[in-house]
């Protein structure tokens, strides 16, 4: 099997860099990258820069994209947005899903049908498991009811990057599906649900586990995908596998590694711009404890609180996440001491980059330098897909 890759919601490019980095026989064949509200595209420019571009679509409204045109691949990648999942039934006359205008999932799901990869690796937030607070666990059905319905089953994992050796500590959803008709569904399928999620399974395989495990199991009982919509709801655990329908889930320990310290990558002789000057007192108020007396929109008055965090954060401890946000002055932003001049000061865009472990001055390729750090604030940990790139690969090979 080619190792060719479909990346969706590419970013600056943090799939098909760790990726690269796995195999030099990972070739990209489509990505699409567009940022919503913005005239000028930098994430994409970033990456078409990098790799250059492939046609004119990669740039535009992935909705807008004939799913039909994208060219063929045996690996869809992508980082989606969480969103809203609901589904409303389609009118009458009409046909297919009608979800919410602007979820993105519905995209990838789209592909799938047009394209029918037979593999997929898709990342979101630690919370996609849990939203909405209102019908736990719905959103997540809902996305594995779309791939039980096109003939996947699904892997998934919680991981915090910093527990496999990364610098930032940043919990994602990783999604792996694969093609019922795959020669590793042939195999894998084989085995129990408990030891594909405990050892032989893809994210086992990848990122290492203690072995004590408490499945649950449920099944996802649908009609059709609106029906999941309504009415279903599951307390999905940190790890899981699904296939024809039923889960299997668990919350697994990892084996944890050694974590790269903020101190490991920090940059020498930084520039005066980066430092506090006179807002400290400012940063001060924003990182410590809080109540205050607010209004809400219809009266009711009530305590809003929040307690300290540290200020500075430490270096010797892997960096918070980091969000688009970075670098602005609000409550998470990073702010450390300097080792260099013992002066509070902010980080800059190569560290950065080094915390989500791409190359130095990745993003320096003309966008402004707040926009670097939102991109880096949108991007995962490059070495966390370069593990699975790995696993990956050799399960390619196994392909015919």
């Amino acid at each position: 099997m080619e190792k060719t890759v479909c990346e969706l919601f590419a970013g600056v490019g943090g799939f098909r860099l760790g990726l690269e980095r796995a195999s030099n026989e990972f070739r990209t064949v489509w990505f699409s990258q567009w940022e919503p509200g913005k005239k000028k595209q930098w994430a994409h420019d970033c990456y078409v820069q990098h790799w250059g571009d492939i046609d004119d679509f990669t740039g535009i409204d992935i909705s807008l994209v004939n799913k039909h045109n994208i060219p063929d691949h045996n690996l869809l990648v992508g980082g989606f947005p969480c969103q809203d999942y609901s589904v409303a039934r389609p009118l009458p006359g009409s046909a297919g899903l009608e979800g919410k205008k602007g979820v993105l999932w519905w995209q990838i799901r789209d592909t799938l049908e047009a394209k029918h990869a037979p593999f997929v690796l898709l990342e979101n937030v630690d919370r996609l498991l849990k939203s909405p607070a209102s019908q736990r666990g719905r959103d997540f059905g809902v996305i594995l009811a779309c791939l039980a319905d096109l003939g996947y089953a699904v892997e998934w994992r919680v991981i915090n990057a910093a527990e496999y050796g990364a610098a930032q500590k940043r919990r994602r959803t990783f999604i792996f599906a694969y093609s019922a008709a795959t020669c590793y569904a042939e195999r894998i399928n084989r085995y129990n649900p408990e030891n594909i999620i405990s050892s032989i399974g893809f994210f086992a395989r990848t990122f290492p586990i203690e072995q004590n495990l408490l499945v649950n199991e449920e099944h996802i009982a649908f009609r059709d995908i609106p029906s999941v919509s309504e009415s279903f709801s599951f307390d999905f655990k940190n790890a899981g596998f699904m296939i024809g329908g039923r889960i299997y889930t668990a919350d697994v320990k990892p084996i944890e590694e050694r974590p790269v310290l903020l101190r490991d990558i920090l940059e020498r002789n930084v520039s005066e711009a980066y430092y506090l000057g006179d807002k400290l007192e400012k940063w001060e108020y924003l990182k410590g404890a809080k109540k205050i007396e607010r209004t809400s929109k219809t009266g009711h008055s009530y305590i809003f609180s929040e307690g300290a965090i540290s200020f500075p954060d430490s270096i010797d401890s892997p960096a918070r996440t980091m969000l688009t946000s970075e670098s602005s002055l609000n409550r998470s932003t990073h702010v450390i001491r300097d080792p260099e001049t013992d002066r509070l000061r902010l980080l800059t865009q190569v560290e950065a980059e080094r915390i989500q472990g791409f190359d130095d001055n990745w993003t320096n390729t003309g966008m402004p330098q707040k926009f670097r750090y939102f991109c880096m604030g949108n991007a995962l940990v490059v070495s966390m897909v370069t593990r699975m790139g790995r696993t990956l690969s050799t399960i390619m090979e196994g392909e015919l």
